[in-house]
């Protein structure tokens, strides 16, 4: 079964030809032009959600920033649907905001349409291998990530995550008490090495910090090691 791709992008050209390319390689691919018409689809209770939302930074309307904010704000199963944001200029601030505001990857323009296509189906195997991997609950004092449910509570309240933050949590919970680079966590998600200096990593692990921590700044749980990476303590509240 064909897995559904939605794009919101208003250049014609570019849309018409990624959807092609997309649909030549095994998935169905609609496209709304602008930010309105892309959040109307995602609103409208019949028919299936998409699997995976293309979401263009610059869009006539309202930019994709709000649209994906938007998304993560819905109360419906939309809000946890992968965003992966295409970035005009490929600015760092640029990616930086997409991925706090809830982004699970982004892509500069111009890039290549098999990169897309390779970083489309990444986003997709980790949403449909990571349950399956493990079917328990991973417990740290007060701290519980399901990993079927692919949620993630704190004293019994939910923590809100995107798909790839909460892989992110799972990779360190997992590896409890490891140390572990940069590089070796996004390796571990994402299933291929990303150059040294993507530093995307530490603006996701502060939006992990702030959902499951006390206190963000003072973190108990997932903690820096200086010049190395990240680790999960052991031992918790």
């Amino acid at each position: 079964m064909r897995q559904n791709l939605l794009m919101i992008e208003d250049d014609a050209r570019l849309a018409s030809m990624v959807g092609e390319y997309l649909e030549q390689n095994g998935f169905a691919v609609s496209n709304a032009p602008d930010g309105q018409s892309g959040m109307s689809r995602l609103s409208q209770p019949e028919g299936a959600p998409p699997d995976l939302v293309i979401l263009d930074l610059m869009l006539p309307d309202i930019d994709g920033l709000e649209v994906c904010r938007r998304i993560r704000a819905l109360t419906t199963p939309v809000a946890k649907i992968p965003v992966l944001m295409l970035t005009a200029k490929g600015d760092p601030m640029d990616r930086i905001i997409g991925l706090e505001m809830g982004a699970d990857d982004y892509l500069p323009k111009p890039f290549e349409p098999r990169e897309l296509l390779a970083r489309v189906r990444a986003i997709l195997r980790r949403k449909v291998e990571t349950p399956a991997q493990a079917g328990n609950v991973l417990r740290f004092g007060s701290l519980e990530i399901d990993r079927d449910a692919r949620t993630v509570t704190v004293a019994g309240a939910a923590c809100e995550l995107t798909s790839y933050q909460f892989d992110l949590l799972v990779t360190l919970a997992e590896r409890a008490g490891r140390v572990l680079s940069r590089d070796q966590i996004m390796e571990a998600v994402r299933g291929r090495e990303l150059e040294a200096f993507d530093r995307s990593i530490d603006v996701h692990m502060g939006r992990i910090r702030a959902a499951i921590e006390a206190d963000a700044k003072d973190p108990k749980r997932i903690l820096t090691v200086r010049g190395v990476g990240y680790v999960f303590a052991r031992q918790q509240d």
